[in-house]
């Protein structure tokens, strides 16, 4: 019976540190000039459709701002507000 509390108890401790760990994971950016589709799928509020159509703005015309994702068709300023601290933009690395 000991036992079994012991391992309750450290299984609470494991859930607890990585809920507490897990804003640390959070904190690096999305690059808008680099990201792929999959990893703007991540963003709350952003689809296949609209990942492909930010990817196919980026084509056209690099990034200059957060801001100016609100020129691609299906990201509005609700989207924009909810997901504009987890965006960055750096110019692309040239090869």
């Amino acid at each position: 019976m000991k036992k079994m509390k012991k391992l309750f108890v450290f299984c609470a401790f494991l859930m607890v540190f990585s809920f507490a760990c897990q804003p640390a994971f959070a904190l690096e950016k999305i690059n808008l000039n680099t990201a792929t589709i999959e990893q703007l799928m991540e963003l709350k509020g952003v689809g296949e459709k609209t990942a492909a159509k930010i990817v196919e703005y980026r084509n056209k015309k690099q990034f200059n701002s957060v801001e100016e994702l609100a020129n691609v068709k299906g990201v509005g300023e609700k989207t924009l507000a909810k997901i504009r601290d987890q965006l960055t933009v750096a110019a692309k690395k040239k090869k």
